[in-house]
């Protein structure tokens, strides 16, 4: 089984898009170099056994339902065993390459560093309230830094969400009185490649009434020493007053735990 500790490499974590995105490529190709193997040995036995007239029924060693071509150690069966034995290879090696990126995936980096965020993200009727450690709680935008594991604690307070972004590939059920875990991290790579600032679409991927469609929000990942300034700015009451206010007024309570 792969280790998730050489996934790392030092303090720099592979994303969980950048994991998605190498299984999904090794099996693309792995699959297309098997594929046309299978379908060139296929057509080339097609033309070299096709009725050309000139075979007599005697010479013909036709297949019979059920049979088990051992020909004692004849040449079907050695094809027979080799291809099972490298579609067992094929098969096992990509299992055990795959499930040791998913547990990766799964359980997150497993060296933990000092100044790892955790966020409660609320899903409500329709839509997202992000609670930092210090209080802090922003509406429609979820603000974090580059190159840092961020720890998301997803719930609900009415009915079924699903707080999910495509782009970042997380998903995460949103259950009213559960806590579910996830992780994300947005190399400072990245973050430089979009200006400075790298933004990731957050959706809901749980039918939850008449307003699912606008349940939407962002993520906002910026520099480092950037966030640590907005962060050091930010505390229990400020920048959810007005918010709340305006949500209010739209006919929407504001999530429990937010001040209005």
């Amino acid at each position: 089984m792969i280790d998730p500790v050489i996934l790392q490499q030092g303090s720099d974590w592979r994303a969980q898009a950048e994991v998605f995105d190498e299984i999904f490529f090794v099996f693309l190709a792995l699959g297309t170099l098997v594929g046309t193997i299978v379908v060139a040995y296929t057509l080339w036995n097609v033309y070299k056994y096709r009725d050309d007239g000139n075979r007599s029924d005697e010479d013909f060693d036709a297949p019979v339902v059920g049979e088990l071509p051992t020909g004692q150690g004849g040449p079907k069966a050695k094809k027979l065993f080799l291809s099972f034995g490298l579609s067992a290879i094929v098969v096992i090696s990509l299992v055990v390459y795959a499930y040791g990126l998913l547990l990766y995936v799964e359980e997150g980096p497993s060296v933990q560093e000092e100044g790892d965020i955790e966020i409660m993200v609320e899903g409500y009727q329709y839509g997202w309230a992000y609670e930092y450690p210090n209080g802090h709680t922003e509406r429609g935008e979820l603000i974090v830094p580059a190159d840092q594991r961020i720890d998301i604690n997803v719930t609900s307070r009415d009915v079924w969400h699903n707080f999910g972004s495509s782009d970042l590939r997380i998903k995460t059920d949103a259950i009213p009185g559960d806590h579910n875990e996830n992780w994300f991290s947005v190399s400072s790579e990245e973050v430089e490649a979009q200006g400075g600032e790298a933004t990731y679409a957050v959706e809901c991927f749980e039918l939850c009434g008449p307003g699912h469609s606008q349940m939407e929000s962002q993520i906002t990942v910026i520099p480092q020493d950037e966030w640590e300034e907005w962060y050091a700015g930010t505390g229990d009451s400020s920048a959810s007053a007005g918010n709340s206010s305006d949500i209010e007024a739209a006919g929407v309570a504001a999530p429990s735990g937010v001040s209005a």
